[in-house]
């Protein structure tokens, strides 16, 4: 598996690897998620042209994960991290994370955060394995209330939602 930074052609293949990556959330009873459109190819654009939109490929090339993130209140911040499910459960998502863990150290950030929910098992439970922690409301920084703030916005409070951080 290879990491690297998109280009401007792979974005609608990030799209569908949103769209097929949150097809598992209906079985959830979360259909509001299954359905909820990818970010638009403008918005990954953004991502893409600041250097914070990177993908996983498969041995043909292909992409078969990805992540884009921002700094934060001095912690690069994923925004969002989507693996095809043809390629779940074989450590994508954690490299993708490491390739950002690696990404914000050479930036001098002090940290990677993320908001998630809570009762999704490839979710909350999932990042807790890989050393994130639950921030309590004290904890939470301005940008990353305000992130939250936008996310309540969008309806995302339905579901219980947490904000985690690994130093």
């Amino acid at each position: 598996m290879r990491i690297r930074p998109v280009t401007s052609g792979e974005l609608p293949v990030l799209q569908d690897i949103e769209r097929a990556a949150g097809a598992p959330f209906r079985d959830l009873g979360m259909a509001a998620v299954a359905d909820d459109e990818p970010p638009a190819l403008e918005v990954l654009e953004h991502y893409r042209r600041a250097g914070r939109a990177w993908a996983a490929f498969d041995g043909e090339g292909s992409p078969v994960a990805y992540l884009i993130c921002e700094p934060v209140d001095g912690a690069l911040h994923i925004e969002q991290v989507s693996v095809h499910p043809d390629a779940a459960r074989r450590g994508v998502g954690r490299a993708l994370l490491g390739y950002a863990a690696d990404r914000a150290r050479e930036e001098g950030l002090a940290g990677l955060t993320l908001t998630t929910f809570t009762e999704v098992p490839w979710n909350a439970p999932y990042y807790a394995r890989l050393g994130f922690r639950t921030l309590e409301e004290g904890e939470l920084t301005p940008g990353l209330r305000k992130i939250r703030a936008h996310e309540a916005e969008l309806g995302l409070d339905r579901w219980p939602r947490v904000c985690m951080r690994r130093d």
